[in-house]
């Protein structure tokens, strides 16, 4: 099937966590199909590298950093979106930390710090961005999940918890603002070759999805202007022995 993505171009994309592995390549695929980007992440000078990447692309990049588990930092960010373009027509959230601890591990400041930039960040950007989507008649949320949101694992209890509020969360914004043609996708890959990804210890790497593959999967779901739509999305790699 030809997908056409001419529909993107022009479009500026908000994504956080632009500096991982999967934000990274989704802004340098909607960078070569034409999106403007806004990106954002923790560090001035990782980001920076982004941002000269997806210029050569010949788009609009701008960026500003920040602490997600801020709240100040959150909405100082979307102020400098806001004073860059005039509005959002597609949010990426993929920002995450990996919390590898079990239960008994994890006190009340690191509860709030992964719930904060794994969920509360998302519901943030969504609820200030989607306004603007939403009069315009156009929109796309993409929440970067994880199979993690429908298979717990031990010692990974915090971040499964991060997970499936993002996937109820999504869900039930898919259902709110589908009216106004703003779609909502949650995007659950399995393992990743990215530096999160990789830090699990004794896994089959061989069988982590390659974070390119996924932001290929990420610009077919949204380019689509039919009435066809796939809210949530499982990736996995299919090994052929």
């Amino acid at each position: 099937m030809n997908i056409n993505t001419d529909n993107l171009k022009g479009k500026c994309a908000f994504i956080s966590g632009a500096t991982g592995g999967i934000g990274r390549a989704i802004a340098v695929t909607l960078a070569k199909e034409g999106c403007d980007l806004f990106l954002t992440s923790t560090t001035d000078s990782s980001l920076q590298l982004i941002v000269d990447t997806c210029k050569e692309y010949g788009v609009r990049v701008e960026a500003c950093s920040g602490d997600l588990s801020n709240e100040k930092d959150i909405y100082n960010i979307i102020k400098c979106a806001k004073e860059n373009f005039k509005g959002i027509d597609i949010l990426v959230n993929s920002a995450g930390v990996f919390p590898n601890e079990n239960l008994f591990a994890i006190d009340d400041k690191s509860y709030s710090k992964v719930m904060d930039i794994n969920f509360r960040s998302a519901f943030i950007f969504t609820r200030e961005f989607s306004n603007y989507m939403s009069k315009e008649g156009w929109g796309r949320i993409v929440n970067i999940g994880s199979s993690s949101a429908y298979s717990g694992f031990g010692g990974t209890s915090l971040y499964c918890a991060t997970k499936h509020a993002l996937l109820g969360f999504s869900r039930a914004i898919h259902d709110e603002l589908k009216k106004f043609n703003v779609r909502s996708y949650y995007i659950s890959p399995s393992s990743t070759q990215s530096k999160m990804g990789m830090a699990t210890k004794g896994q089959d790497y061989e069988t982590f999805l390659s974070p390119e593959d996924i932001a290929k999967y990420v610009v077919f779901s949204i380019s689509f202007n039919s009435n066809i739509v796939s809210e949530e999305i499982f990736l996995k790699r299919m090994l052929v022995k």
